[in-house]
């Protein structure tokens, strides 16, 4: 009989331990990948006097920089959950570009995120005018029809 109330017992056990096993590989798995500098170092940055070397000084060298013309530094960071068996899905993606002039200084910094799969900036340091991306006989012929003839009054 003692023998009989042991192996229960084992098996009960057995299957305790296959129940907890399979509730633990159903618990979501986080992981993170990649860099952003805290805000109190971006907060460091002045844009129009820092250079590329003060900025890698200030908040550390960028895993990655402009791909086409090395116009900037790029820090990303992301944020994925993996739920038992299922492909591991990205919840959060930070960006943070900081963009350089044609001589090596910070025109801008700007911080973008990911939500609901479109990337939208979070915070941006200098607007860009749209004013500088126009040639002028562009700006001009823009302008056709946008006057009032009332305006040029005597």
């Amino acid at each position: 009989m003692r023998t009989t109330s042991r192996a229960g017992l084992r098996a009960f056990q057995a299957a305790l331990l296959v129940l907890g096993l399979g509730v633990a590989g159903c618990a979501p798995q986080f992981s993170n990948h990649g860099y952003i500098p805290p805000q109190e170092d971006l907060d460091l940055i002045e844009v129009g006097s820092d250079t590329r070397e003060t900025v890698a000084q200030k908040v550390g060298v960028p895993v990655s920089s402009g791909v086409l013309n090395d116009s900037g530094y790029y820090y990303v960071r992301m944020r994925t959950r993996a739920i038992g068996p299922l492909a591991p899905q990205e919840i959060d993606r930070q960006v943070v570009a900081i963009s350089f002039s044609e001589g090596g200084v910070v025109e801008n910094v700007e911080r973008f995120g990911l939500e609901r799969g479109q990337v939208v900036p979070l915070s941006r340091r200098v607007t860009s005018s749209p004013v500088s991306n126009n040639s002028f006989l562009r700006q001009l012929l823009g302008n056709i029809g946008r006057f009032n003839p009332a305006g040029f009054g005597s």
